[in-house]
């Protein structure tokens, strides 16, 4: 059996990879949230890793929940209601859970239709970047759902509350070109160029002090919750483990010579 993500490591970058491309990519099988969530917990884990892109094998970057499956009313998506709401807690929810705590910055390279929870999963990275080919779709309402799993939370964060509200009500797509003037991709490039141009990007984070990025994703992902005041205490908590970093020693010492920094995560 193929593992439904494929894990790849070249030097401080992780691309995942989601692989199931006969089937579009969906995310609600539970081989798919384990593997998601093995994967994070591994990049965690190593200190190598300085950047994540994310990726889908195929045509599409994920087509989100398995409608078959919805249809038959199996796995997940079957039981009373009660083993249903058990069944997302206990399933593809574990999979936003995961992502908000990747500790390092994560890039989705959106290589086709991203649709529904694929949408969602897209929007659980810190950075997008689209193939001219990319679809988006808050689709749920289409098939007669709610976004299940974090959408609402996700969306009107990467696209603001009208823009967010139009395509979870509508459920209708919108190109790579329209998700690049609404702020959701940073980039919109050929299908050649997506991963390349992904693993440029990642190189130019990765490039930096592993510990900081680290924690400056931290400071970010608090700072969608936190008050000003409790924000600051803990970024001056931070700061203070950052300028004891042999890291931090480095850095100011590359900036006065004028050469790049050699970084260890010390």
């Amino acid at each position: 059996m193929k593992a439904p993500v494929i894990y790849e490591q070249d030097g401080a970058i992780v691309t995942l990879t989601l692989n199931q491309p006969e089937s579009r990519n969906p995310i609600s099988d539970p081989e798919m949230i384990d593997a998601l969530e093995a994967a994070v917990a591994r990049i965690n884990a190593d200190m190598t890793v300085r950047a994540m892109i994310l990726t889908g094998a195929g045509s599409a970057f994920s087509s989100g929940g398995n409608v078959k499956h919805m249809r038959d009313r199996v796995g997940m998506f079957g039981g009373s209601p009660a083993s249903l709401r058990n069944g997302y807690r206990n399933g593809i929810q574990r999979i936003p859970m995961a992502l908000y705590g990747l500790e390092v910055p994560a890039i989705a390279a959106v290589n086709g239709p991203a649709i529904g929870a694929g949408f969602d999963l897209a929007c659980m990275c810190d950075i997008r970047l689209a193939s001219s080919e990319a679809l988006f779709a808050e689709s749920f309402v289409k098939v007669g759902i709610i976004p299940g799993d974090g959408g609402a939370w996700l969306l009107p964060r990467a696209v603001g509350l009208s823009r967010a509200c139009e395509m979870a009500f509508t459920g209708e797509a919108i190109n790579a070109e329209t998700a690049l003037m609404w702020g959701l991709v940073s980039e919109v490039v050929s299908p050649a160029e997506l991963l390349p141009a992904a693993r440029r990007l990642a190189g130019r984070i990765a490039a930096n002090p592993p510990q900081v990025l680290r924690m400056t994703k931290r400071l970010i992902r608090e700072g969608q919750h936190m008050r000003l005041d409790s924000l600051l205490e803990l970024s001056a908590s931070m700061q203070a483990i950052a300028h004891h970093t042999r890291d931090h020693e480095e850095a100011v010492s590359a900036l006065l010579d004028k050469r790049p920094g050699v970084f260890n995560g010390t």
